[in-house]
């Protein structure tokens, strides 16, 4: 049985702090932890989760993309356990959008991130897979991927005035 994971909030120490290599990904616990975590983002209403914002320090992350109040425009994706990744290329052309996380509610920050990232990973079935990723998909896995090396979206800032509310996002957002 799935169980809801407490999420960590900003000044959570371990949201500072990398993570280590998943070494078996067939052990038990871990994977129990990868459908707990499936349950937490999909219970949150969120598009991503990494281990640290659940109190894990293995690197792993849930990429979960669909439309909703807060990402209206978000593509559907299935949710896909993303293990051990590395991001082999970031490309030069960047774009600045709006994120926000489930560590640091209510709060949206407006970040610069590479349109496209080359990447590699470990499925949940170990499979190794390298791909190209673009736009929103490339947004999502850069900011899980911060959180395995204890970086917020807030250390992506370009300035403090790069920081709205919830509400006036929504505000935003809605008009």
């Amino acid at each position: 049985m799935a169980n809801i994971l407490p999420i960590a909030h900003l000044g959570a120490p371990i949201l500072r702090e990398r993570t280590t290599e998943v070494e078996n990904i067939t052990d038990v616990d871990f994977l129990n932890l990868i459908r707990d975590m499936m349950t937490t983002v999909k219970d949150a209403n969120g598009l991503g989760i990494a281990g640290p914002q659940v109190y894990s320090s293995l690197g792993v992350f849930i990429m979960a993309s669909k439309p909703s109040k807060r990402y209206p425009n978000a593509p559907k994706t299935e949710p896909l356990a993303i293990i051990n990744p590395t991001i082999l290329n970031y490309s030069k052309d960047k774009e600045k959008d709006w994120e926000g996380c489930l560590s640091i509610p209510g709060i949206r920050g407006h970040v610069n991130r590479s349109k496209s990232i080359e990447v590699t990973y470990t499925t949940q079935q170990g499979e190794t897979v390298t791909k190209t990723l673009e736009g929103f998909i490339a947004r999502i896995f850069q900011h899980e991927y911060d959180h395995l090396n204890g970086t917020v979206f807030l250390d992506r800032l370009d300035s403090n005035k790069d920081i709205i509310s919830e509400k006036e996002y929504q505000r935003i957002v809605t008009t």
